[in-house]
Order: C-alpha cells, then sequence, then structure tokens
C-alpha cells in the first residue's frame, strides 16, 4: 500500500477539498474510534473527511492502560460476548492489522488463598484462554500457567513472599495508543480519507430537520469552511453529549466520564520480567512493562470537571501506590515517579451509581436524520465500534455500499514488518545504527521505517539521540511533523513520542532541540518557538502543582493555569 504522510501540506488540501465536495462521510472527532470509522468507510469506497479539533488521540485515546485485552475482570460480570469479541480483536491486531505496534506481555495474577482461589482464578483464566481460541485468532499469545510462590518469585522478585501462596500467569497484548490511533487515520488517509486535525466542528448544517454537514473552524489559520456531508457520525468520545447539543439533541443515551490514572516509573525499581494483575476493592490493577519503564494503574473515579485536561490529585497518585506497595518488597516513592497521565473513559451512563460498574459495551444511533452517534465501548473494539457507526451511515445513504472489510486491511507499517525485524542486523550496519535502535524503530514505525531511516541518510546529525530523551532519534522528532501530522510540540513530547510521561523532567530537557527541529517543517517563526516553548513548559508546571493538590477540584484547577496551545476559538 502506497505511504500517504499527514503533512502540513497534506492537512491544506484535505480542508481545500472538503470545503469543495458534498462528502459521504463527515466523521467528527480524531480518537481511535473516529480515526476508525474514517478508515472503515474509506475502505468501503466512499467519500471521507474526518476532523478533529485538538490532535489525533488527544483524549481518552492516549491516556489508557496501553492494552489491547480481553477483560478478564468482566468474566466475572458473566459479560462473555463483550470478552470474546475483543478477544477476537486482540488476535486481529496481534496477527494481521497491526503487528508492529501490538505485542503480546505476560501477566502474573498472585494467589492469596490456597485450593478455592487457584481452582476458581484458573478456571477463569481457562475460560479467558479458550474464548480466544474459540476466535480463531488467539495464535501469538500463549496459554496460561500454574505458578508456585517460588516459581512467581522467580519471574517476579521484587513481589513479597508474604503476598502470595502461588500465582497464575496468562498474556494479554499491548499497545502505544497515540501511535496506533495516528496510524489508523494515516491509513485512512492513503485509502483517500481527507484527514485534517486542529480544526473544530462549532455548528451542524441543517437542512429542516436533516443534518447535512458541519462548520468547521482551522483553528490554525482562524478560517471557517462549510463542509457538507450525506452523513455525519459523531466519534467524540466523553465530548459525545456536547457534540450532540449543537442539534439541540440530547441523544438517545449519556456518556458518563470516568476517570483512570496511570503511574510511570522506571523498570529498575521493580525487578521482573512480568506485567502483574492486582485485585482492589473497587477494581483490579495493572502493572505493566512499558520498554524501560513500567505502568501503574488505574483509578476508576467519577470526573465532572474539564474534559480536556484531567487532572490525577496527590490522593490519586497515593492511591496507586498504596496498592502496588502491599505486594512488593521494596515500596515506591513519590520521588519514583516519572510520569504521571489521567485519561477519561467515555461510559454509556446507566444506572448504577459507581463508574467501575457501568457498561464496557458501545451504542450506536441515527439520533436524528444524517447524524449518526457511536460511544462506549474499550479501546480494544475500537474497529467493532467504527463498523457498526458506518453501518448506520449506509442506511442512511439509501445506494448499495460494499460491507466492511476492515478485518483485512493491515494499517501503514504492518505489510513486510517481520521481514524487516528479521533483517535488523543488517538494517543497522547499512545506517551506522546499533541494532537496538533499529529494534526501537520497527517498534514504532514497522514498514515505515525505510522513511525515517531515509532522513537519518540525508542528514546523518538526525540518527543522533534527542537531548533530554535519548532513547529517541532526533529524527523521530522532524518525521512525526513531517509525516505524522504533528502540529505542535505537545503533539509531539506527549503523543508521537512518550517523553512527557518518560522522563523525570517531564520533556522539559528536550524542549529545545525540539521546537528547534520541528521550525522548518512546520514554518515557525522565531516568536512562534518561544511561544511553543514557553506553552510546554507552563503545561507541565500545572500538571507539577495539580498532583500536589489534594482532590479533584483544587487538581483541576490548577491544571487549568496553563493556556491550551491552540485556543479553542
Amino acid at each position: 500500500m502506497r505511504s500517504v504522510a499527514l503533512s502540513p501540506q497534506a492537512r491544506a488540501e484535505a480542508l481545500r477539498a472538503m470545503a469543495g465536495t458534498e462528502l459521504d462521510v463527515l466523521v467528527i472527532g480524531g480518537g481511535v474510534v473516529g480515526a476508525g470509522s474514517a478508515l472503515d468507510a474509506a475502505t468501503r469506497g466512499l467519500t471521507v473527511g474526518l476532523v478533529e479539533a485538538r490532535d489525533f488521540a488527544s483524549g481518552t485515546s492516549s491516556r489508557s492502560s496501553k492494552l489491547i485485552h480481553g477483560g478478564l475482570r468482566y468474566l466475572e460480570m458473566l459479560d462473555f460476548r463483550l470478552v470474546a469479541e475483543a478477544l477476537q480483536e486482540r488476535g486481529l491486531l496481534i496477527q494481521t492489522l497491526a503487528p508492529h505496534l501490538v505485542r503480546p506481555v505476560p501477566f502474573i495474577y498472585p494467589l492469596q488463598h490456597r485450593v478455592w482461589e487457584r481452582a476458581y482464578a484458573g478456571a477463569g483464566v481457562a475460560l479467558y484462554d479458550t474464548l480466544g481460541l474459540l476466535s480463531g485468532r488467539a495464535r501469538g499469545v500463549p496459554h496460561h500457567r500454574h505458578l508456585t510462590r517460588t516459581g512467581a518469585k522467580r519471574i517476579m522478585p521484587s513481589l513479597r513472599k508474604d503476598a502470595l501462596v502461588g500465582a497464575l500467569q496468562y498474556y494479554d497484548a499491548q499497545v502505544d495508543d497515540a501511535r496506533h490511533t495516528m496510524f489508523v487515520a494515516r491509513t485512512a488517509a492513503a485509502y483517500g480519507a481527507h484527514i485534517a486535525s486542529r480544526a473544530r466542528v462549532v455548528a451542524l448544517l441543517r437542512e429542516g430537520e436533516r443534518v447535512t454537514g458541519a462548520e468547521v473552524h482551522d483553528l490554525e489559520s482562524g478560517e471557517t469552511i462549510k463542509v457538507r456531508a450525506r452523513q455525519v457520525v459523531n466519534a467524540t468520545g466523553v465530548w459525545t453529549d456536547d457534540t450532540q447539543s449543537l442539534v439541540g439533541e440530547r441523544g438517545q443515551f449519556k456518556v458518563r466520564a470516568s476517570k483512570g490514572i496511570h503511574l510511570v516509573v522506571p523498570r529498575d525499581r521493580i525487578q521482573g520480567d512480568s506485567g502483574l494483575i492486582l485485585r482492589t476493592e473497587k477494581s483490579v490493577l495493572f502493572v505493566i512493562p512499558w520498554f524501560r519503564h513500567w505502568i501503574i494503574g488505574t483509578t476508576d473515579t467519577d470526573w465532572s470537571l474539564d474534559k480536556a485536561h484531567p487532572a490525577a490529585s496527590a490522593a490519586d497518585i497515593d492511591y496507586l501506590l498504596d496498592h502496588v506497595n502491599a505486594v512488593l518488597e521494596q515500596p515506591l516513592t513519590h520521588a519514583d515517579v516519572e510520569g504521571v497521565y489521567a485519561g477519561l473513559r467515555p461510559l454509556l451512563s446507566g444506572e448504577s451509581e459507581s463508574t467501575s460498574k457501568l457498561s464496557r459495551e458501545h451504542a450506536v444511533a441515527h439520533t436524528v436524520p444524517g447524524l449518526v452517534v457511536v460511544a462506549g465501548g474499550k479501546y480494544t473494539t475500537y474497529r467493532v465500534m467504527a463498523k457498526d457507526a458506518v453501518d448506520a451511515a449506509v442506511h442512511g445513504l439509501d445506494a448499495k455500499v460494499p460491507e466492511s472489510v476492515t478485518e483485512k486491511v493491515p494499517l501503514l507499517g504492518a505489510e513486510g514488518f517481520k521481514a524487516l525485524l528479521n533483517a535488523r542486523h543488517r538494517l543497522a550496519a547499512e545506517h551506522g545504527l546499533h541494532v537496538a535502535r533499529i529494534e526501537h524503530l520497527l517498534s514504532r514505525y514497522g514498514s515505515m521505517i525505510d522513511e525515517v531511516l531515509a532522513l537519518v541518510d540525508e542528514d546523518p546529525t538526525l540518527g543522533e539521540p534527542l537531548a533530554g530523551a535519548p532513547d529517541y532519534l532526533r529524527a523521530e522528532i522532524v518525521y512525526a511533523a513531517s509525516h505524522e501530522g504533528a502540529r505542535h510540540l505537545e503533539d509531539v513530547l506527549a503523543r508521537r513520542t512518550r517523553i512527557s510521561i518518560e522522563t523525570f523532567d517531564r520533556g522539559v530537557g528536550s524542549v529545545e532541540e525540539a521546537a528547534r527541529l520541528l521550525a522548518p517543517v512546520l514554518g515557525w517563526s522565531d516568536e512562534q518557538v518561544e511561544r511553543e516553548k514557553e506553552h510546554y513548559r507552563k503545561r507541565v508546571d500545572a500538571e507539577r502543582e495539580s498532583q500536589k493538590m489534594p482532590d479533584d477540584e483544587t487538581a483541576d484547577a490548577a491544571r487549568m493555569g496553563a493556556p491550551e496551545v491552540v485556543p479553542l476559538a
């Protein structure tokens, strides 16, 4: 498949194209479900546009636990269909759609009671494996196994001896959610979709009762365009109700935001070669290996404050540290925390007062003629949600449109990935890089690695590590803007890379060099370079301040101290 760059020029052309023709489908929202909907529609031969008010995956889709999983805990709720569906999608992503981005990861479940718990939990994990096998797409993920306490301690030496009497080990999968979402959007563009970030829908166009498109404000240029479409898909996640209000409709269901926070700590703080899954009084807690780090999460609390920048309070951080320290030989402290991030789950509102009991099912509705809304669900099942949303839109097109084919459409970077992984030593020698660098690049770009290496061949200084974040090459910063749709420094440090949560200074040490690398690609003046650096530093300061606050209200107020890089005017 031909590679398409989400370059500044491509964005401008996409907005011009959307203004100049009537689309079959306009998707509002550049999270994983919106990007998936654009890809689904484009691969059915429809003319498609996608607009996102901020950056791709800037909401929920960059702030998850970064797991592709069936949801082991949903088996206890007897939600077998949801688990089976998610496990089928897990298999598809690992084997076909995104093998360069999604990889198996082991988890240990410590047992604290003899006999009955091993039988109970073992039956649950066996059923989990069986549901995966029944999907026909579980290859590549090993079967679970039972461990003694000694066996578990051998794999995870940091576990306290009195924290378990034995254990189970099973497998799920992991993904860099923000990069995956960007790849879905970029793949949609490769199949002809018009894709634009920093383009905010400020009104929906109507002819009588029917929605016929949207008024879109280009936040970069200040211009406003009218985009006409036969069907509009509202895929705005936790902003679903806000978008629905543009047509004066509350809709057939409401979306409730649940906040989940995660901590990132260096890999050497916990000794072990497997993730952990721990029971809490409310839900479960994961300790997830993440390259040279661990991700610890998550919380599950109601959130009704600012949706764009949910804040983690000191109470949230203490909650996670207290629970993980209950099983660790060497307790973690606040000083061990490199990064903190908070995200909002878009849950379908139900009767339960507890967000942890709200449904992870998704819903699709044709709320008014010409407008489809899709909401709820979980990251793993984004493709199914997108298919269902486009099916509903197609129903309103009154034309014969092919069925969804996305289960057979690999993302950009997937084709040839395994062959290139086999050839990593040759690639390292050809381009003067260490083989570990090539492996890092392959895990982020797949077969698109050739485009990144071409930048290094053209300018060898781009093959050097980035100041303040040596895990990344300078070429990756340039490529983020030239090919991956990044428009601002924050887009690069928080989403195209994970420097904002993988360094103790939250990326401040990379600001100077990264801004200089981005400036020529994005056409920044010296004044704009200074604005970008100042904004990022203020963002970090506001987040740090919010994480000292005792509760949600004070944390939210502190986080709001940093302005948007591009005001949502």
